[in-house]
């Protein structure tokens, strides 16, 4: 056994421990083609269009509270108009034959002057302008695809509560039966139509004109009234 004292054991290292060596991009050197560019995401449609979404949030909002309003709240007494005559229960009888029911009295639709009612509002027709060929003025003015027709109507809020009313409620039907819309846009044009998302409070009343874009040879033959899109409405004879 060797006793040397300078004679030392070998001493045994700890392991090294190995890392992965990290890679990093060459610098770019002239002459050396660049990696590409990660492309830019591009913005929304809402985004690049703040002004439009911020004027689409709007319209949206009033058009929901219009509804809300029309919805919301007992409807005053007698909504709906109408017009006719009848006799009284015995003279009715007096006309009939023993035996047989008097016959029930044809119901009148309400005409050019007659006020009538849905929902909040209170409508009177005043006069209708068929055949317009272009609305505006001098310098800002559109042309009808066939013709225009302008219904002039009183408006009355008879509720208890502001109350708007819009033009694109509103319907017209011709002699033919057709359904017509009314063109908003048009009315625009006319400055003083008053149809486009008009708030009426309780008691108050407007003069408004509601532009529709009709057939040549469409024959106006009544005009649907509403307080809101959602209401039943109530019809007035053009003829």
């Amino acid at each position: 056994m060797n006793s040397d004292p300078t004679q030392q054991l070998p001493v045994q290292q700890p392991p090294v421990q190995q890392y992965p060596q990290q890679q990093y991009p060459n610098p770019p050197f002239p002459g050396h083609p660049q990696p590409p560019l990660a492309p830019v995401p591009r913005k929304s449609f809402f985004a690049r269009h703040k002004v439009l979404t911020v004027f689409l949030a709007i319209l949206a909002l009033v058009v929901v509270v219009s509804v809300a309003s029309g919805l919301g709240g007992d409807e005053p007494a007698g909504t709906t108009g109408t017009v006719g005559t009848t006799g009284t229960g015995d003279a009715a009888a007096e006309g009939e034959p023993d035996g047989q029911a008097p016959a029930a009295p044809e119901e009148t639709v309400p005409g050019i002057g007659t006020a009538v009612r849905d929902g909040k509002f209170e409508f009177t027709v005043t006069a209708v302008e068929p055949g317009v060929a272009s609305v505006g003025d001098e310098l800002l003015s559109v042309d009808a695809q066939g013709q225009f027709v302008l219904v002039h109507v009183t408006v009355t809020n008879v509720g208890d509560a502001a109350q708007m009313f819009d033009a694109s409620s509103q319907k017209l039907f011709d002699a033919q039966g057709r359904e017509h819309s009314a063109d908003s846009t048009a009315g625009i044009y006319l400055g003083d139509a008053n149809s486009f998302l008009n708030d009426i409070n309780p008691g108050n009343s407007i003069q408004g004109i509601v532009v529709f874009d009709v057939p040549a040879d469409a024959v106006p033959a009544s005009i649907e009234l509403h307080d809101s899109f959602m209401s039943g409405g109530i019809s007035v004879a053009l003829g």
